[in-house]
């Protein structure tokens, strides 16, 4: 409820420290359960659902780095691709089938990775590189784990921060078992992905990738470069079977396509 209220009344140009502000002193479970009950009542509504926390609400808010219209739960913060995976992972993978399986949330949100960690057979582990409410410290270009570790990885948006991304991809591959699965995604801005080591203050990256800390635009190439990691790639346009009416009374995007990938057995 304070949240929304922040955003509208402060300019674009400062949503970037007022997101850092805000994330920090809800980093107490306790004020956050507050602030979460306050707004469950006060954006109680019919129009739209978030799959993450199933709360009913007359609206989404802005939310993401560029604040986007309609993307944010304003009860459990989930934004709009967190809400997509969420959906994708209960119908169309086996992850709650109850068989015992190790999965690993790289870059954890804390709605979807509160909801992962408590499906039945699941052992859940988080990792990070800074954060401090992940179990795993890791380097994703160097992840300290036995090869045929994890059945399932997810991964979203984060390759777009590491300059050696190939890298990192291979080193998810190794870490999957062979015949496992991993949901990887980044944001996609064209048909080919843009890049230039060049670029490198942040001012000169928020401009030329749209966030001050990517270091590239992934075009609908990303599928090549998992392929080239030795995944194999199926893009699911999961979100467009909704309708666009349907998307919008869950805040997803139509457009975002999820890319689910698999090692070879």
């Amino acid at each position: 409820m304070v949240k929304p209220l922040v955003w509208a009344l402060l300019p674009r140009r400062y949503h970037s420290a007022a997101y850092r502000a805000w994330t920090w002193i809800f980093r107490s479970d306790s004020l956050r359960a507050v602030a979460c009950a306050m707004s469950r009542v006060a954006y109680r509504g019919r129009r739209h659902y978030c799959t993450l926390c199933e709360a009913r609400l007359r609206c989404f808010v802005p939310g993401g780095h560029r604040s986007r219209p309609n993307a944010m739960c304003p009860v459990c913060g989930s934004l709009d691709r967190h809400r997509l995976i969420w959906m994708f992972l209960r119908q169309r993978t086996d992850l709650f089938d109850g068989k015992p399986k190790r999965l690993l949330h790289v870059a954890p949100e804390r709605e979807l990775g509160a909801r992962l960690s408590r499906i039945r057979g699941v052992t859940y582990l988080s990792a990070d590189m800074v954060a401090k409410r992940a179990i795993l410290k890791i380097d994703l270009t160097a992840i300290d784990q036995p090869d045929g570790t994890f059945d399932v990885i997810c991964c979203s948006h984060v390759l777009e921060h590491i300059p050696d991304d190939r890298r990192a991809m291979v080193e998810l591959c190794r870490i999957l078992k062979p015949g496992g699965w991993a949901i990887l995604q980044v944001p996609i801005g064209g048909e080919t992905t843009y890049e230039d080591p060049q670029i490198q203050t942040p001012e000169a990256r928020e401009e030329a990738f749209g966030q001050w800390d990517h270091v590239r635009v992934y075009g609908k190439d990303f599928r090549d470069r998992l392929e080239e990691s030795g995944f194999r790639v199926r893009v699911e346009p999961f979100a467009a079977n909704f309708g666009e009416i349907q998307c919008t009374r869950l805040g997803i995007l139509a457009s975002e396509d999820v890319y689910f990938c698999t090692k070879p057995k």
